[in-house]
């Protein structure tokens, strides 16, 4: 009995608080897409990212080559040219791995550029929704996009345009 007091009491308050605290809720994918230099700055990932993985698929392009004209020529290469065909194959294999770990893996060249180019962007949006929190005295803002689960909200709490605003001048 004394258990399911103290939980109730603990709801009880919890509801009280929740109730008391301001909140907003955002669109930050929405905002970054109306930004024009957002959309330039991906445009530029894109054409990287391209450009870095037409360069991988060359790498694996030639070491699919190298494996069928082994297979091809296995029959008459000695115990010796197999394996030092073989060591060959296995090390372009693993250059062109490599090379794509370095472009497209996590911290590699790829997330590096992105942070170069996005996060100034990021950080414009952020510091314009602190202006927004604090001057009309929000406890905390919830972002609608990108998987975080809000299951409904008021349109009328939805700033996107208010940061957008503040960020475009518009």
């Amino acid at each position: 009995m004394k258990k399911l007091f103290i939980i109730a009491v603990i709801l009880v308050s919890s509801a009280v608080t929740a109730m008391a605290q301001r909140y907003c809720v955002i669109d930050t994918k929405y905002i970054l897409e109306a930004i024009p230099e957002y959309k330039d700055a991906q445009k530029k990932l894109d054409a990287i990212a391209e450009q870095w993985q037409k360069e991988i698929d060359a790498k694996f392009s030639e070491v699919d080559k190298m494996y069928k004209s082994y297979q091809a020529e296995q029959v008459m290469l000695t115990e010796e040219l197999k394996r030092k065909r073989e060591d060959e194959i296995v090390a372009r294999e693993k250059d062109a791995k490599d090379l794509q770990k370095k472009r497209f893996g996590y911290e590699g060249d790829l997330f590096k550029k992105r942070e170069e180019l996005v996060k100034p962007i990021q950080d414009r949006i952020y510091n314009a929704v602190q202006k927004l929190a604090a001057s009309r005295m929000y406890d905390f803002v919830l972002d609608k996009s990108n998987g975080v689960t809000v299951i409904y909200y008021d349109p009328k709490l939805d700033k996107s345009e208010e940061i957008l605003k503040s960020l475009t001048g518009k």
